[in-house]
């Protein structure tokens, strides 16, 4: 998906480039926290799975399904823990591929507008005022607000 701002409607200033650039880059984050999240519940997934994959097919067992703990056997249950499972991977292979995506939408944004990270204070400067041939923003370390 194309940014908006980016795209149709060019920022006007170097706080407006700077707030879109902390726009992309914490949906970047966002994503990251998300696949983590969705990595840990697939790490999960394989314990169950490793943990009931060789007790007896008819042995009960108990399942949380929206809350509710519900009686099943291991034999019904398994298939859907390792559906489950696939399914999650299958999320976070969407959400790496769209975290790709977004990596490199803001690579062409920060080349398009100059943009240097700066590690130190996380003040924004505008280099241009400063050396009359840079034209470009400066933007301060991701979780300086």
């Amino acid at each position: 998906m194309a940014r908006a701002e980016g795209d149709i409607k060019e920022p006007m200033n170097e706080q407006a480039i700077a707030n879109v650039y902390a726009s992309m880059r914490n949906e970047i984050n966002q994503i990251y926290s998300k696949i983590t999240e969705l990595e840990m519940e697939v790490s999960e997934h394989s314990l169950v799975v490793n943990a009931i994959k060789p007790l007896d097919p008819s042995r009960r067992c108990y399942r949380m399904i929206g809350g509710v703990l519900v009686e099943r056997t291991i034999r019904e249950v398994l298939p859907a823990v390792q559906r489950n499972k696939e399914g999650l991977e299958e999320v976070i292979a969407r959400l790496n591929e769209a975290s790709e995506k977004k990596k490199k939408e803001l690579a062409e944004f920060e080349s398009k507008y100059k943009i240097r990270i700066r590690k130190g204070d996380g003040e924004m400067k505008d280099e241009s005022k400063k050396e009359g041939n840079a034209q470009g923003v400066l933007v301060g370390p991701a979780g300086s607000n």
